[in-house]
């Protein structure tokens, strides 16, 4: 795959191993977010400015979860708020988390309503040509 690196390093209070991680690569057909670390109040400030950002160019998003230990409501606010932007600009965002426990929350808030759920990024990629983006309405959910 050819694309551009771009990476933004969330800072919290010093914690070995829980500084999240945002990676941003930018392919022709869509823009890979790779998120690690905790995901959580004091760290989505900066997540939800780039999710924000990349949701308004009209482009598709696959998130790639896998490396988050942790996410708490105001991580997935931010993915549900980014989804809605997506969806407003004729894109979606897709979520990849192979982790049990974070599609067990994905899937009780019910956030797999407004974003593309997937487990594997190969399984993402796939669906990006056949989807156009979720409907505005069901983004509004």
């Amino acid at each position: 795959m050819i694309g551009a690196d771009t990476g933004l390093r969330v800072r919290q209070p010093e914690a070995a191993g829980l500084i999240p991680a945002i990676q941003v690569r930018h392919e022709p057909e869509y823009v890979l977010v790779t998120l690690a670390g905790e995901i959580d109040f004091a760290a989505v400030a900066a997540l939800r400015q780039r999710l924000f950002a990349l949701a308004g160019t009209g482009h598709p998003i696959v998130a790639d979860l896998d490396g988050v230990s942790f996410i708490d409501a105001a991580g997935l606010g931010v993915l549900a708020g980014a989804a809605r932007r997506a969806a407003i600009h004729g894109a979606a965002l897709h979520v990849v988390c192979a982790r049990r426990q974070t599609r067990r929350l994905v899937r009780l808030t019910r956030l797999d309503r407004v974003v593309v759920l997937s487990g594997s990024l190969d399984e993402a990629l796939r669906l990006l040509p056949a989807d156009q983006g979720v409907p505005v309405a069901a983004a509004a959910v």
